[in-house]
């Protein structure tokens, strides 16, 4: 009985398999597009919108997407106000997975998608982390050009502000001081989030954008300390 079975479905499933080198089935994705296929087993990959994910046939390890959306890799709404807690849960998350010490045995082509995923990681996590390349990539996203230092040249009260720490930075290094402009730096940063919040928050990007080249401007002066306290 299992014999005749075998040789009537068996054998036709035998009769439907595809000869070697004949053209893959077609693998068609949302909207009819062509759906991308995994490098190493040809199987069709379903949408994850440039999320890191596995083949689901052979579990290998897929490259990352071309211009991949770091909140939503990141698991984190499109807006300025994040949860750092989350965030770094997520980032962690993912590095478990994706570190490039669980791949040391897997396929030289899969270690370096995971070098790459774990590079990516990083970058998403360093920008949305910082409110300064947080609010500068919100803005690309937009499609808003990113501000220049040039843009703030009309404001003359805050162009004085930044010449006068500027001048205190180049003076003979003093403990005090550099507490005093460390101190200043914190708050003015600190108010000028908010500010940038505020704008983001009812969608007014061009304010957004003049208030994130004075954030530039404080970023630089903080780099600036950093390296005048470096001890020479």
């Amino acid at each position: 009985m299992q014999a005749a079975l075998w040789r009537r479905f068996g054998g036709a499933r035998w009769a439907l398999r595809v000869p070697e080198g004949a053209p893959r089935p077609r693998c068609l994705g949302p909207g009819s597009a062509p759906a991308p296929r995994c490098w190493s087993c040809g199987s069709c990959l379903p949408g994850a919108e440039g999320l890191p994910h596995f083949c689901p046939g052979c579990r290998a390890l897929q490259p990352p997407g071309p211009r991949p959306d770091l909140f939503r890799l990141m698991d984190c709404d499109r807006s300025f106000r994040i949860d750092a807690q989350q965030l770094q849960r997520r980032f962690r998350s993912l590095q478990r997975a994706l570190h490039p010490d669980r791949f040391g045995r897997r396929p030289p082509k899969e270690q370096h998608y995971s070098q790459q995923h774990s590079s990516l990681i990083n970058k998403a996590y360093q920008t949305l982390l910082n409110p300064l390349s947080r609010g500068l990539y919100l803005l690309e996203l937009n499609g808003v050009e990113l501000a220049q230092e040039t843009d703030c040249d009309a404001d003359s009260v805050f162009l004085t502000e930044i010449m006068e720490i500027n001048e205190k930075l180049a003076e003979p290094k003093s403990e005090d001081i550099l507490e005093e402009i460390e101190t200043l730096i914190k708050v003015k940063q600190e108010e000028l989030t908010k500010e940038v919040t505020a704008a983001f928050e009812r969608d007014d990007l061009q304010e957004a954008k003049k208030l994130l080249a004075k954030m530039k401007y404080f970023a630089n002066l903080e780099d600036k300390l950093k390296n005048k306290k470096i001890p020479s």
